[in-house]
């Protein structure tokens, strides 16, 4: 069953002009929610430019809050220090590792997968009982993955039926390192074990079959924590963390979203005559196989004054309409772009020959079944697919525009929905979503920008 807002907005997306301009897309998501958790964690003030201000992390500051942590707004028009104007400023007042409080209601984490998997951990090394719940969508997703290895160490759940929201978690008196191996590669489950790992003693250490993103580690290390990777002869890492650390605040500068970036770019790709620049983004090894996906396709990006800010890698990306072509691409890049395989299909619908995804198994436990949801949106819009249970094989139109005139279901799921406002803009006809408000999870104001550059995103 599909679910949407309590009052809908539909949007259409027809043709669009060659798109021209630069941009910022908002701050990156998973740096965001990690950044107010750790400032919370912290001994001091932590102050963050460029905060995503999305539902998604506005829950998790709420969550902060609510445990006896500061995190607030500061005025948009506070200058930095070269006197210029910085959206995104935050500042967050820490209680030290160990010292959150229990809250004194449900913590409600609205559509946030990463942020409640993640405050979990977070609660499960103190000595504290916290309920969370969420909207439709995250109360269906499982949590199982994550709470596994935290009762490992302490802590107790009680939830529904299939280990879902809403979900009671009592935090461990005495949290227990442990050695965690991961099952299938997950940053939140790497996440949320280390930490739970902060309040105990000794060394807690996961073992992940694949490489997945370290923002976690290296955040943990920007506020002092001993963080220690290792590669593995497979090919994996083992990350341990000495626990008992004193954090200490420290300012942090949130790049632009590179999962967010994913959507402009690829629009910028399949839209002729287009050029946009992207300022800022993050280019994390570890979140970057979108581009190096397109490169293979033929994408026409180019890297520009690349830059290292708080321990992450950082550039302007000047993209140019270009043709593409079909490739296969292999399960193991999956962890580095696990949220980009509904935009990648839709530059798969207009590239040359015929484009195989593998290892997406992933995606059916997302904010949606998103394989299934990109299978029957590319479809409804006349683009031949295949879907099997881990896979997606795209048929592409050779560069010619895409049928388009499909609505799409999103179901609360926000990269769907960018994703077919973005084929829209490439199609014959325009492409309608029967809900645009999932957008503010992670893109607040995405229609505008787009906009802004040449889409023709109007009411549905």
């Amino acid at each position: 069953m599909s679910a949407s807002t309590p009052n809908p907005t539909p949007l259409r997306s027809g043709p669009a002009r060659a798109l021209k301009g630069e941009i910022r897309v908002p701050g990156d998501k998973s740096i965001s929610h990690r950044a107010l958790m750790l400032g919370a964690l912290c001994v001091g003030e932590t102050r963050i430019t460029g905060l995503l201000e999305g539902e998604d992390v506005l829950a998790t500051a709420a969550a902060v809050r609510a445990m006896g942590a500061e995190a607030e707004k500061l005025p948009d028009d506070e200058p930095d220090g070269a006197g210029k104007s910085t959206g995104g400023r935050w500042r967050v007042v820490g209680c030290g590792v160990g010292g959150l409080a229990e809250p004194e209601n449900v913590i409600d984490m609205g559509n946030a997968g990463t942020g409640v998997r993640l405050m979990m951990g977070v609660v499960a090394g103190h000595d504290m009982t916290v309920t969370f719940t969420g909207d439709a969508s995250l109360c269906r997703r499982p949590m199982g993955r994550v709470t596994g290895p935290l009762k490992r160490m302490g802590a107790k759940f009680t939830g529904r039926d299939g280990d879902l929201l809403p979900m009671t978690v009592r935090g461990a008196a005495e949290p227990l390192p442990i050695e965690y191996e991961l099952p299938v590669a997950s940053a939140q489950v790497k996440s949320a074990v280390l930490l739970a790992g902060l309040n105990a003693p000794g060394v807690t250490t996961v073992v992940e079959p694949q490489p997945t993103r370290d923002h976690t580690e290296n955040m943990l290390r920007h506020f002092g924590a001993e963080v220690l990777v290792r590669e593995t002869e497979d090919g994996g890492r083992r990350v341990s963390l000495v626990g008992r650390p004193e954090l200490v605040a420290r300012d942090v500068v949130v790049p632009a979203d590179i999962s967010s970036a994913a959507f402009p770019i690829v629009a910028a790709l399949i839209v002729p005559g287009s050029e946009v620049t992207l300022k800022d983004v993050g280019l994390n090894p570890l979140r970057a196989g979108l581009l190096t996906t397109l490169a293979e396709m033929g994408a026409e990006i180019e890297t520009i004054n690349a830059r290292e800010e708080a321990g992450e890698p950082v550039a302007d990306l000047k993209v140019s309409a270009s043709r593409l072509k079909g490739v296969t691409v292999p399960p193991e890049r999956a962890p580095s772009m696990i949220d980009e395989y509904p935009i990648l299909a839709v530059a798969a619908a207009v590239a040359d020959g015929e484009t195989r995804m593998d290892g997406l198994e992933e995606l059916r436990v997302k904010e949606s079944d998103r394989l299934s949801a990109v299978a029957t949106g590319l479809a409804a819009c006349g683009v031949t697919v295949e879907e099997g249970d881990d896979y997606l094989v795209v048929a592409g139109s050779g560069g010619a525009a895409p049928k388009g005139g499909g609505t799409v279901t999103v179901d609360l799921d926000h990269r769907i929905a960018m994703a077919f406002l973005v084929l829209g803009m490439a199609s014959e006809t325009p492409v309608t979503i029967d809900d645009g408000d999932a957008m503010a999870t992670s893109f607040p104001g995405f229609a505008d920008l787009m906009n802004g550059l040449g889409a023709d995103i109007r009411p549905g």
